[in-house]
């Protein structure tokens, strides 16, 4: 479309594929320059992995991954603990901070050589009925638009919103839909009268999302911050080829995929979901998931490596679909320091 991307801060994934430099600078915003805030430093020495051993022999990766946790604020205490356990970065999620707090932040979380490589916006209300709430929601997202820009970080996550009825159960789906409108016609093979009520609000959910979503636009295209949006338990784009379909609909180098590779392998693998979204993802999120079709949700989070992703395999679609980029660990189980090396190993493709 003819839109330059102007960042104030690369990521380290960024900076690392274009540059092939094992370091990213922490280079300090407008609002932070302004308020005569000093540099942020820079954070050196980021492990790259890229290379595994698998049956006696290397295994060569073209891609390089990045580890991150997930925390409300970069406190002292925080990025401390997080840097002490082999994490270079980490994703942010307390939206009620001023940005005199989200500056300082920053500054804490690069003097423990930490990125902020993003912040969760997470929940939104895009499809609400009541327009003083949908406008409510919209405009707190421009708030947090801007306050991912201050901490530094180039992406959002979002939600765009969820929606109700009678769904089928996630086995059973088979989406049909206009690839021009991305308006749902069926959800399964033969009657779909059962579930009419929830295809009429995923229809609606889809077009109140897309007004909203290109009314943000200006403002992260402003600010440099790309609404990545995320695959979660919202009942919306269950299925890969309708969830990349909504994705790319925007045509816009400001809307891309934030993809979790464990929250909807009960609808399809994992791998399936990384190669219809492709390009479009610019993070991943990590937990896993073990399929149980007996019941009610077909399945239960686990610990990763305990479910019903196949992390060798999803390690080398990460690889085919050309993805460098930020991991985040979303999942229980495991202290920091454990969960820090099952993602080196899942890394280095020797599963989880």
């Amino acid at each position: 479309m003819g839109l330059e991307i102007r960042k104030r801060v690369c990521s380290p994934t960024e900076r690392e594929h274009r540059k092939g430099k094992g370091r990213m600078d922490m280079q300090m915003n407008r609002r932070a320059f302004m308020m005569g805030v000093a540099a942020a430093g820079a954070v050196t020495g980021m492990p790259r992995f890229g290379v595994a051993q698998e049956g006696g022999g290397a295994c060569a990766f073209r891609t390089t991954l990045y580890k991150a946790l997930i925390a409300g604020v970069a406190d002292d205490k925080t990025c401390e603990r997080i840097a002490k356990a082999g994490f270079p970065g980490v994703e942010l999620s307390n939206k009620n901070v001023t940005e005199e707090q989200a500056i300082q932040g920053r500054l804490t979380a690069a003097k423990h050589g930490l990125a902020i490589h993003s912040f969760m916006g997470g929940w939104t209300n895009f499809n609400s009925s009541d327009e003083a709430q949908r406008r409510k929601s919209i405009e707190d997202v421009k708030r947090m638009i801007r306050l991912t820009a201050t901490y530094g970080s180039s992406v959002i996550l979002l939600v765009p919103c969820r929606v109700g009825g009678t769904m089928p159960k996630p086995s059973q789906f088979r989406i049909a839909f206009d690839p021009r409108t991305l308006r749902v016609t069926s959800v399964v093979e033969g009657d779909n009268a059962p579930f009419a009520e929830y295809i009429a609000a995923q229809n609606q959910a889809t077009e109140m999302s897309r007004r909203a979503i290109e009314e943000l636009i200006p403002v992260a295209a402003r600010e440099g911050v790309i609404i990545a949006l995320e695959n979660v338990w919202n009942n919306l784009w269950v299925l890969p080829d309708f969830a990349a379909a909504f994705v790319r609909s925007f045509d816009n180098p400001w809307v891309k995929a934030y993809f979790d590779l464990g929250n909807n392998v009960r609808y399809a693998p994992t791998e399936e979901w990384l190669r219809a979204l492709g390009s479009q993802i610019v993070k991943l999120h990590i937990k896993d998931f073990k399929i149980d079709r007996e019941k009610k949700n077909e399945g239960d989070f686990v610990p990763i490596g305990k479910g019903s992703v196949d992390w060798r395999s999803v390690r080398k679609v990460i690889d085919e679909i050309g993805y460098n980029g930020w991991v985040t660990i979303e999942s229980r189980g495991f202290t920091d320091a454990e969960h820090s090396a099952l993602m080196d190993r899942f890394f280095a493709g020797q599963g989880a």
